[in-house]
């Protein structure tokens, strides 16, 4: 049985990536942090009591700003694959903490192949890079495209990306970097444009709110779905030799795109509910990413299945059951904050 350990196992790539990790057979080992309140829903359909047996899916108090709980972490379980998915990902929010954003996301990965490296465990590494890296190099992105990074979580990311490279060529690791372009989903998290957009629709078209405030709605980006994502990470780890990889769809559409499919599934104008907030704004703009993820083709077999409209429908249709059944048990459903 092949052992994993996911960091960030609680956000909405780790939880799909565990759940595909067990159907593959796997023993699945995930870090979460510290709260004082539980932090663990996205993975509580999988999580099994620590007193049963046989249990395949285990969550371990780490935190990748702490090199001791790694290295420990790493040693105790002894793992074939490792994937850091660890980090502070919402790329506005990067600048207001953009020091804890480079400690999680830059440093983190540091300490994890220093712990790799240190401790001689020679597990198969995956390096959540990220299409954010590219910033403003104009589109179609790909593996040799230059990157211009336009926010403290991108610069964080090129750091993580480029010293995972380096420990590659200078130890002879078995690592990995995937390039992933947006990838969405009911999980994605509540501040995430897409998420943002399909929740507020749903409380509007159940009367709960009037409106929603964005930002930039001429931003383009490449958005799939994330559970095919996980699997081009799982992919990359089983190839003869380590390399990166881009990983979307090839096609780019709009935030005004994505709220006017959000709302026609819905049965509203967007025009009506939709109010621009300064404040969502970037210091500095990614205009258009779009990936072309040839090579992920070619070398993995990988492509995506869920196309646009898809994605957008499955994310809305969540959110509407989501509040009916709320509401039909006569339960409140909670507002939204940022």
């Amino acid at each position: 049985m092949k052992r994993a350990l996911i960091t960030g196992v609680t956000g909405q790539d780790g939880s799909y990536l565990a759940e595909f990790l067990l159907q593959k057979g796997y023993e699945v080992h995930g870090v979460k942090r510290r709260s004082s309140s539980f932090n663990t829903g996205r993975v509580d359909n999988i999580y099994v009591d620590l007193h049963e047996h046989g249990r395949r899916f285990h969550l371990h108090f780490a935190d990748v700003c702490d090199t001791g709980s790694l290295w420990s972490l790493v040693h105790r379980i002894q793992p074939d694959e490792i994937y850091n998915l660890a980090a502070q990902s919402h790329v506005r929010v990067s600048f207001d903490i953009p020091e804890y954003t480079a400690d999680a996301g830059a440093m983190g990965t540091l300490r994890l192949l220093e712990a790799m490296r240190k401790t001689g465990i020679r597990a198969r590494f995956y390096q959540a890079s990220s299409s954010e890296m590219f910033g403003s190099a104009p589109p179609p992105q790909n593996e040799r495209t230059p990157f211009h990074p336009r926010s403290p979580y991108a610069c964080a990311k090129l750091f993580a990306h480029a010293i995972t490279v380096n420990y590659r060529e200078s130890y002879g690791l078995f690592a990995c970097c995937g390039i992933l372009f947006n990838h969405e989903s009911p999980r994605r998290g509540e501040t995430f444009v897409t998420r943002k957009i399909a929740r507020a629709v749903a409380r509007i078209k159940y009367g709960l709110e009037r409106k929603v405030y964005l930002g930039n709605l001429e931003a383009r980006r490449d958005w799939g779905y994330a559970p095919e994502y996980v699997e081009a990470m799982w992919l990359m780890l089983q190839q003869e030799e380590p390399d990166d990889y881009v990983i979307g769809t090839g096609e780019t559409h709009s935030v005004r795109e994505f709220l006017e499919a959000a709302c026609e599934r819905a049965g509203l104008d967007w025009r009506e509910i939709v109010e621009i907030d300064p404040r969502y704004y970037r210091p500095a703009e990614v205009d258009v990413l779009q990936a072309d993820p040839s090579k992920a083709r070619r070398k993995l077999g990988w492509h995506h299945r869920t196309g646009f409209r898809e994605l957008v429908n499955l994310m809305v249709d969540a959110e509407l059951r989501e509040i009916g059944r709320q509401l039909a048990g006569n339960e409140v459903p909670a507002a939204h904050r940022e």
